[in-house]
């Protein structure tokens, strides 16, 4: 059995993860995100990033996951440029069924001026487009370009870039695509209101507002700002350590959960950790910053683009099943004192224990979409200080989230992974043969725990 480490407590959680507002947010224009919902039966949440390695700027991997925490290789060195380096990597699922990526041509001590395109059918084989010139007189560098899919602007690069009189002090510009191609760009610029030392602005739309991350690179803090329009002017509202990152993170992206809450993934450069950060009121607040557990030391600056495609996990609903552990195959749930347990159950087994080990499955009280678990008695699974266990619904938005979970692809085939719907990344998993919600650190033995069979119900 693996050896867990204390969890933090549930009380600095729901600071944290504030209760979801009522009117659904969501994000029009931006490539590769949906709504806010779990993905329907038959369908998966798939999140993809393109990172350069901390050890090597000439080439790019590209990683997956479901469920924007656990990031799994895909494709080791998918692209090497045919000239010059690839750094700070942004990946778009274009109109045309291409994905693209936008990068840095040349190192940070170098003179850049170009940015560098790709594009590939299937995220694995990339093949490489052009080099652009960005025309901007006494152009020094050209860095950390970035897709922004616009409702009301198409398809723009922002980019950031610097002159020959002051080659440090960087500006973000746009750029805005004057083909389907994206091979012809308007002139770069300036993003209004957020100002020249400013670097790795990453903007996000909710609505009719534009959101602005950017890092103020004298300070090394991610700053934040609004506007009306994209190209400004915007309005800093959030300076220094504001939200609690800390300094020296760089690289910020942003992508919105299926539980509608808001995911920052960002590069802590300086101490060689990336991390991710959640808001659940449009960025006001945010969690503690979270390393992620298999990029850390090996992915530098990456964006991250969310889709939603065919296959997943699926459990049928309003059917009674029985769940069986993926890795101790002779242990099933089974409801003890209210409690959720992993005992022995076998065809002759008393039958008390096969009945508690049958369980209704349903649509999730939170998000249809989602999984709910109900007992012989109609009380619900849900999770409460982490321990998983069953109570009678009261009826609150807290519980409906307590009792909701999301399936995700288990480790073994036909397996499923059950993700908390109101803390991102935790997983019902066993523990001492005890049922209960954690992180998940990445590893292959945490998806082995947290795997389980829907079987004919015992009882």
């Amino acid at each position: 059995m693996t050896v867990r480490p204390p969890a933090p407590s549930r009380r600095t959680l729901l600071r944290a993860l504030a209760a979801l507002p009522v009117s659904a947010l969501v994000l029009p224009g931006l490539a590769g995100t949906a709504e806010a919902a779990a993905p329907a039966s038959g369908y998966a949440t798939r999140y993809t990033i393109v990172p350069f390695l901390d050890s090597d700027d000439g080439t790019v991997n590209v990683y997956q996951s479901d469920d924007a925490t656990d990031f799994r290789l895909l494709q080791a060195s998918a692209y090497t440029p045919p000239s010059n380096r690839i750094r700070d990597a942004s990946v778009l699922k274009h109109t045309d069924g291409y994905y693209y990526i936008t990068y840095t041509t040349h190192t940070w001590q170098d003179e850049s001026t170009t940015i560098g395109f790709a594009r590939s059918s299937d995220r694995v084989n990339w093949t490489f487009l052009y080099d652009y010139t960005i025309p901007i007189t006494d152009l020094s560098r050209a860095w950390e370009p970035e897709w922004f899919v616009d409702s009301d602007a198409g398809v723009n690069v922002i980019v950031s870039c610097s002159t020959t009189d002051d080659e440090w002090i960087f500006t973000p510009y746009v750029l805005t695509a004057t083909d389907s191609a994206l091979t012809a760009w308007t002139s770069p610029v300036a993003l209004s209101g957020i100002g020249s030392n400013h670097i790795d602005t990453y903007i996000v739309k909710v609505g009719s507002t534009y959101h602005a991350f950017t890092k103020n690179e004298t300070a090394k803090y991610i700053e934040y700002g609004t506007a009306s329009a994209l190209k400004g002017p915007y309005t800093l509202s959030r300076t220094g350590d504001w939200a609690g990152w800390g300094s020296y993170r760089e690289g910020p992206s942003v992508i919105q959960l299926d539980n509608g809450g808001w995911r920052i993934f960002f590069d802590g450069y300086g101490d060689g950790t990336y991390y991710y950060s959640d808001s659940y009121d449009t960025f006001a607040t945010w969690s503690t910053p979270t390393a992620l557990p298999t990029l850390s030391g090996t992915a530098r600056h990456f964006t991250v683009i969310k889709e939603t495609v065919p296959g997943g996990a699926s459990v049928t609903k309003n059917a009674t099943r029985s769940f069986q552990s993926a890795n101790y195959t002779t242990r099933y749930w089974e409801e003890q004192s209210s409690l959720l347990n992993l005992p022995v159950v076998t065809g002759s087994s008393a039958t008390a224990d096969k009945q508690a080990a049958t369980f209704t499955v349903v649509a999730g009280l939170a998000d249809g979409n989602g999984y709910s678990f109900r007992d012989a008695s109609g009380n619900y699974l849900r999770h409460y200080d982490f321990r998983a266990r069953f109570d009678a619904n009261d009826g609150t938005a807290t519980f409906a989230k307590d009792a909701t979970f999301i399936a995700r692809t288990g480790a073994t085939s036909g397996s499923v992974r059950f993700e908390s719907y109101n803390y991102p990344g935790y997983y019902l998993r066993h523990y001492n043969y005890q049922l209960r919600v954690d992180i998940s650190p990445g590893t292959d033995l945490f998806r082995q725990d947290s795997s389980f069979a829907a079987v004919t119900a015992w009882a």
